[in-house]
């Protein structure tokens, strides 16, 4: 079996950041936000809603919150807590709207 590594993959990409426990609840609220309508979705520059979406990833970040809550430090805690706030806030007001 061979394994490929591209040592900074395509001429020109930006180098992925250090897997972490942050990076990983950054990335799923930046999903979240994008469905939320807030920022532009990656795949096409667009910026579209989805709310069913948005709080489906919104109930993933608050089961990781509940699975892990015994083992993150301070920092880690108020990022989760901080990031499930606002998106909780964002989707309520997104999704009283007519």
């Amino acid at each position: 079996m061979t394994q490929h590594h591209s040592e900074g993959g395509a001429s020109g990409a930006t180098p992925l950041p250090e897997v972490s426990f942050s990076t990983f609840i950054l990335s799923l609220a930046s999903s979240a936000l994008a469905q939320l309508g807030e920022v532009p979705l990656p795949e096409s520059g667009r910026v579209e809603r989805n709310l069913p979406l948005a709080k489906h990833n919104i109930d993933v970040l608050e089961m990781l919150r509940r699975k892990t809550e015994s083992s993150l430090d301070d920092q880690e805690r108020r990022l989760l807590e901080g990031i499930l706030y606002e998106l909780r806030l964002k989707y309520v007001i997104l999704s009283e709207k007519p």
